[in-house]
């Protein structure tokens, strides 16, 4: 999968300017893909390249005029062509277990990188959240998933959600066992 795949998947709920793109990556692409608003940018530049989204100019009062992307029917066709193909399972690459994998050379600096990652779980948790409440707008979840014109968007926050309880719970159990392991250390 590309950066240009997920900038696809994105415009298929309608019109939105780079700026737009990055809100909305921020706000629930991000629970499976990450990227900068630059690379946001030069992903769109590409992809209207190659006639997979169009772009127009809105002029704006009191503001600077702004571009707007569509997904084009050709763009349209090619993620249905990326939906026919196998998907790779994932993988783990990630430089905190590294530093989890050595912790005993230096465990204060660990302990401190896992808080930070547990702070950040933790946030993240609770933008899901707030993500998941303006969904569902007072909805039954499961109604919803019944009768919304899009679901694609709330299973991505699912699979967000849990990755980040996964993370919370991961980062907490490492941090008992160094503290536990700490506690049995002669002074």
């Amino acid at each position: 999968m590309s950066l240009g795949h997920a900038v696809l998947a994105a415009l298929l709920s309608g019109e939105a300017s780079g700026y737009d793109l990055a809100k909305s990556f921020q706000a629930s692409v991000a629970n499976f893909w990450v990227a900068t608003p630059q690379q946001l940018y030069r992903e769109v530049d590409r992809l209207e390249a190659a006639a997979l989204i169009s772009g127009r100019l809105v002029e704006q009062q009191g503001r600077p005029n702004k571009r707007v992307f569509t997904l084009t029917s050709a763009g349209r066709a090619h993620l249905v062509d990326f939906l026919g193909t196998p998907s790779r399972p994932t993988s783990i690459k990630d430089d905190l277990l590294v530093k989890v994998q050595a912790l005993d050379l230096a465990p204060e600096s660990v302990e401190h990188d896992l808080r930070a990652h547990l702070a950040l779980a933790e946030a993240k948790l609770a933008q899901y959240a707030a993500l998941r409440s303006w969904l569902l707008r007072d909805q039954d979840e499961q109604d919803y998933l019944l009768t919304a014109p899009e679901i694609g968007p709330y299973l991505t926050l699912l699979r967000g959600w849990a990755f980040e309880q996964e993370n919370i719970a991961w980062v907490k159990r490492c941090l008992a066992v160094m503290q536990a392991r700490g506690d049995q250390r002669p002074t």
